[in-house]
């Protein structure tokens, strides 16, 4: 769900941003800086047990007030990841300053202010209490946690990267929630979590984002996520897959679903598009893992296409 306050009247946006974030997030009221009109974007993505949202915005404050949670309680621990933009986080107990690359894990009904001078772009997980608790043994977060995750260590690294490949603006992508709620669960509680499911996780992101190279291999992905490429060949074959099976799979699907759309790619320029070096290659892949070929697919693509807009007149 995307939500923004751009384009809506100047004295109905920090009312509706209110609204919204008290519907899909966590309620707080909201004041922008010098009287500046509040340019807002949300997107939100509701999981079975988690709630995603990236978040950018220019310069205001939000506050979590007691009478704020008494209206809307969310029952829930809040993880923030700044991207761009200084975050300040006044608590109970003082002030917490996340610079970008950095995030806070803070309950989220315990009084809060915080704010962005500069504007912001931020990643924010939302826990419901009763999942937390079930992660970690804990019922709170008593004090706000404030961790490193451009340079700190692999989990707090993975859990921004799932996080932020989950909300991306130009398309999520999906996301496993026992490894995000594992990451957090480690991070909150500062006890080690399932490495190998981290490794697994982040070598995942690695393969996503460099799906179109055709030169591609295990030991560039075990050396691009810090670990040895025998290690990373035990983490797959743990959950009965290879390092060349996976990109083979991820690069066939993507080619699938491209292939789908009622575009003007041709087969070989989605198969060079997908990482396939080889157009005969990739047609014989492609029939192989999904029993049709590749040029029927975008055939009944273009079909269907262009019968969209005939169908619409007549309705």
């Amino acid at each position: 769900m995307r939500f923004s306050t751009i384009g809506l009247p100047r004295e109905q946006r920090v009312a509706r941003w209110e609204e919204h974030n008290a519907q899909a997030l966590i309620g707080l009221r909201c004041r922008p800086l010098d009287d500046v009109t509040l340019e807002a974007t949300e997107l939100n993505l509701q999981l079975p047990r988690l709630h995603l949202a990236r978040v950018t915005s220019n310069p205001h404050v939000v506050e979590r007030t007691a009478t704020t949670i008494r209206k809307t309680p969310s029952e829930a621990i809040a993880c923030y990841l700044t991207l761009l933009g200084e975050a300040f986080f006044y608590h109970h107990d003082g002030v917490r300053t996340a610079h970008p690359g950095q995030l806070i894990i803070c309950d989220a009904d315990r009084p809060f202010m915080r704010g962005f001078s500069q504007g912001l772009e931020e990643l924010a997980v939302k826990v419901p209490r009763q999942v937390f608790t079930d992660v970690t043994g804990l019922e709170s977060v008593r004090q706000p946690l404030v961790l490193d995750f451009a340079q700190g260590d692999v989990h707090a690294r993975t859990l921004a990267q799932l996080v932020g490949r989950a909300v991306r603006p130009e398309g999520s992508h999906p996301v496993d929630e026992d490894t995000l709620l594992g990451l957090l669960g480690g991070l909150a509680t500062g006890r080690p979590t399932d490495l190998a499911a981290v490794h697994l996780a982040t070598a995942k992101a690695y393969i996503e984002d460099r799906l179109t190279d055709q030169n591609l291999t295990a030991a560039q992905v075990a050396k691009g996520i810090g670990i040895s490429q025998r290690h990373l060949s035990r983490v797959f074959s743990s959950r009965g897959s290879s390092v060349p099976r996976y990109l083979l799979t991820r690069r066939l699907e993507r080619a699938h679903a491209l292939l789908s759309e009622d575009g003007e790619l041709t087969v070989g320029e989605v198969a060079a598009r997908c990482g396939f070096g080889s157009a005969a290659y990739f047609s014989h892949a492609f029939s192989d893992h999904y029993g049709l070929r590749a040029t029927d697919v975008r055939r009944l693509a273009r079909i269907h296409g262009s019968a969209t807009p005939s169908d619409s007149r007549h309705d």
